[in-house]
């Protein structure tokens, strides 16, 4: 028999190898618990604003994902670098921040929506 230690997205395993004949059968091994994720608040659903409230800078995605909360409401003065909206794409939370000063003029998506890469999430003025 040998043993290894088996790291595997943070978490480690040690595996029990025995040699010799193999039937051809694979044996199951119990496998330790999974670490349970943190429940996440539930957000809630921003409604879009209508086209023509849109400011003239634009906050766009910078990776494809999907809205997880909306930061900054209609009307908000925010600051250069201040969240807008917190997009989550492969289980990590990314903030899509102003590019500058400015008032939130329009929020163009809804909690839970799907975004591509470049599609303007919200506009300032």
């Amino acid at each position: 028999m040998k043993n290894y230690t088996i790291t595997v997205n943070g978490n480690v395993y040690d595996v029990v190898v025995e040699e010799g004949a193999s039937t051809g059968a694979a044996t199951p091994v119990k496998a330790p618990a999974a670490p349970k994720a943190a429940p996440k608040a539930a957000a809630p659903k921003a409604a879009p604003a209508a086209s023509g409230a849109a400011g003239s800078i634009k906050v766009e995605a910078g990776a494809a994902g999907k809205v997880f909360k909306i930061d900054a409401a209609v009307g908000t003065a925010v600051k250069k670098g201040d969240a807008v909206v917190t997009i989550e794409a492969m289980k990590m939370e990314i903030p899509v921040v102003a590019p500058e000063d400015g008032t939130v003029a329009s929020i163009e998506v809804s909690v839970g929506d799907a975004v591509e890469a470049g599609k303007v999430l919200a506009t300032l003025n």
